[in-house]
């Protein structure tokens, strides 16, 4: 994993967030370390992502729809093809978001650029509790 906050390893439930912008990626996983009680895991692309759910059931992924070796559809598809990973709810980020698509997948989507509080509030309503 490419950020992971040593202040936040006590904490079980961790959001996956892959997100090849690494500025924007670090930002996201600060934030909601800093402002959650999540433990975010930060991956730069598509592949990573699906070697680190072998080892790992997230809260929720977090995912940048133009990464560079696939899309967050792929992904998404991919992950919930796994045992195990059917159920868990995905966020999308893209300032194109193929709605048709995350619609069909009955998944969540934020529009970049967005502000941070909407980002918290999503993840909240997403996670909700």
């Amino acid at each position: 994993m490419d950020h992971v906050s040593e202040a936040s390893q006590h904490v079980a439930t961790p959001i996956l967030v892959v997100e090849d912008d690494r500025a924007l990626g670090a930002f996201l996983v600060l934030a909601l370390q800093r402002e959650t009680r999540y433990h975010a895991l930060l991956v730069p692309n598509g592949f990573q992502a699906l070697a680190c759910v072998k080892t790992l059931v997230p809260h929720l992924f977090i995912l940048d729809d133009q990464l560079l070796d696939m899309t967050g559809i792929e992904l998404y598809d991919h992950f919930h093809t796994q045992k195990g990973l059917q159920h868990i709810p995905s966020l999308f980020l893209s300032a194109n978001v193929p709605m048709k698509e995350i619609e069909q997948r009955q998944a969540y989507h934020l529009t970049k650029p967005f502000g941070l509080d909407e980002f918290l509030q999503m993840v909240q309503t997403i996670v909700g509790d």
